[in-house]
């Protein structure tokens, strides 16, 4: 059978009339899956019953398995689920007062071994299909719905690296952004990458523009190279050249994040190189509070010197934002998602 969920609403269209039905069926099957999350042929009351028929015998729309979910006491919630083959992805739901993000996974494990990542310590399982990417966001939207709540902003900033699984990436943004689907404009959508030079110019040309975030956490090569591998073969004058011709509508901002790690990386010296970049890039900064995971090495800066660090920041006119840590009890928090097979939960 043809499994619908991997394709994209072009890809759709074309294997539906490829199998004997007209072109207007591949929409009215696209908007059930996506814009009404409804994967039962025979639900689809707006397609004649003998198609209905033909479709199930030919098409198979399955969904991923119900995942487990850890609500954590700030309400934060995570969602585990178990693919097919037994690796686990997680995704998190971050509530606030007036919206819900959905950070979600693009990788089971991931290969890039930043050194202050719970999932980067536990290797690359492998990518996930573009069915387990957009699901993530079709299980937050249906399960919030019966709260009468819905998401509001999606991070591609779970496990894994977006642009080491590119093309995947790439056809679940469409979907996602897709106005006959789940229909989240480009300003809702949110790419964070730990610097894959390559990849990114594509990304925003491929995209229209998705927000862009990168995950910097560090201001200098040495520094970078030690605590992010990466670094090693994108090397931060590089990263920084691409950034600056990354094509986005002119109002949007490069985000940079930067998690604050005790006696590594909150250094005067490292305020200023924050700052410079920062100001070449007209992008913002956004501190993290780093979340210990069983295992580390790194230590949580006190309240007080966060305070401090990002001080030096707004003495220099840079924009920097602190993030509050969300969803720490239930290692939900940015850089404590983990768990890769079934047996390990």
């Amino acid at each position: 059978m043809i499994e619908l969920f991997n394709l994209t609403h072009k890809q759709l269209i074309e294997v539906v009339e490829q199998n004997g039905f007209k072109k207007f069926r591949g929409n009215q099957i696209f908007e059930w899956i996506y814009a009404k999350t409804e994967f039962d042929f025979e639900k689809m009351t707006n397609i004649s019953k003998q198609n209905r028929k033909e479709m199930a015998k030919i098409f198979s729309i399955t969904p991923l398995k119900t995942p487990q979910i850890f609500i954590a006491p700030d309400k934060t919630e995570k969602y585990r689920f178990e693919l097919d083959d037994g690796n686990i992805i997680e995704t998190v739901l971050i509530p606030e007062k007036k919206r819900n993000t959905l950070c979600i996974s693009t990788q089971a494990g991931c290969a890039l071994k930043c050194s202050f990542c719970r999932t980067g310590s536990l290797g690359f399982a492998r990518n996930l299909t573009v069915k387990e990417i957009v699901y993530q966001v079709i299980f937050a939207q249906k399960h919030l719905k019966k709260r009468n709540e819905k998401v509001n902003n999606i991070v591609f900033m779970g496990m894994g690296e977006p642009l080491l699984n590119f093309e995947n990436t790439i056809d679940a943004i469409s979907l996602i952004h897709d106005t006959q689907g789940l229909d989240f404009s480009n300003r809702r959508i949110t790419v964070s990458t730990a610097g894959i030079i390559d990849k990114i110019i594509p990304l925003g040309e491929k995209t229209d523009g998705v927000n862009l975030a990168v995950s910097l956490h560090a201001a200098d090569d040495e520094t970078r190279s030690k605590i992010m591998p990466v670094n090693k073969t994108n090397p931060l004058k590089n990263l920084l050249n691409v950034l600056a011709k990354y094509p986005a509508h002119k109002r949007k901002r490069i985000v940079l994040e930067y998690i604050l790690l005790k006696d590594i990386n909150m250094r005067e010296k490292d305020a200023k190189n924050l700052v410079k970049i920062a100001k070449k890039l007209n992008a913002k900064i956004n501190l993290i509070p780093f979340n210990p995971f069983p295992g580390t090495i790194f230590e949580p800066a006190s309240q007080e010197e966060m305070l401090a660090f990002q001080k030096l920041l707004i003495d220099r006119h840079a924009t920097a934002l602190m993030r509050k840590s969300r969803g720490g009890e239930k290692l939900a928090a940015c850089g404590q998602l983990g768990l890769i097979k079934s047996n390990k939960i």
